[in-house]
């Protein structure tokens, strides 16, 4: 049985989610490497308990990653363009930063790989759909793909829309789910999770808020 992580690579490690996920794993007794591109971010991230190296997603290389993961064990791919309208950054952060994180993770060793993506990627892009959007859901289509085909251990994560409510604890997890909100803290909850639970290496999950409690959410995805 594949053990579990100790050293956990947080690339996008200033987000959001990285940020609710980073004293979560703290707590279960992991070393948590955040990866960042700005001193601001590095002093905060260092606040949380982690240890923060410098990566700028866009202008790194594959060595580059390989180099700031080290010895780690697993990474999380939560890195994302932003919410503006440059489509450049969505290929060049969701597309491009995934793609050197699967090379660096399978160059450093770490086997272990989470990656957060979006619901519904994989589903058509209707014609005349916001240039940002369309690019953006292709990003996250084709950095999917990109690691199911890996030989790494992979997880895949595509929660619905993100929202800074409290977390509940409580989710839906499925291959298929119907398209609702989730909230952030719930989101890193269910990353934690899958980390120290080796069943859910090779699945790929839609996620939003549900009645679940996540432990049980995993379980129950891991065994369909």
């Amino acid at each position: 049985m594949t053990k579990t992580p100790q050293r956990i690579a947080i690339v996008g490690g200033h987000g959001k989610i990285a940020r609710l996920l980073i004293p979560d794993l703290i707590s279960q007794g992991h070393e948590v490497v955040a990866l960042a591109r700005r001193d601001e971010q590095l002093d905060h991230l260092a606040t949380l308990g982690a240890n923060p190296r410098r990566l700028d997603i866009e202008t790194a290389s594959e060595d580059d990653f390989a180099a700031a993961f080290g010895h780690s064990d697993a990474v999380v791919f939560a890195a994302g363009g932003g919410p503006d309208g440059d489509v450049e950054r969505k290929r060049t952060v969701d597309l491009e930063g995934a793609l050197k994180s699967i090379a660096g993770a399978r160059t450093s060793g770490a086997h272990r790989f989470v990656q957060i993506s979006a619901i519904g990627v994989d589903a058509p892009v209707p014609d005349g759909t916001d240039e940002v959007w369309r690019v953006y859901v292709e990003a996250k289509r084709d950095a999917d793909a990109a690691l199911r085909a890996s030989d790494l251990a992979w997880t895949i994560i595509r929660p619905g829309g993100l929202t800074d409510d409290d977390a509940t604890g409580r989710v839906a997890l499925g291959s298929k789910v119907d398209r609702s909100t989730v909230s952030r803290g719930d989101v890193a909850a269910v990353i934690a999770a899958t980390l120290r639970m080796p069943e859910s290496i090779g699945h790929q999950w839609e996620l939003i808020g549900g009645m679940t409690p996540i432990d049980q959410a995993v379980r129950d995805a891991s065994a369909t």
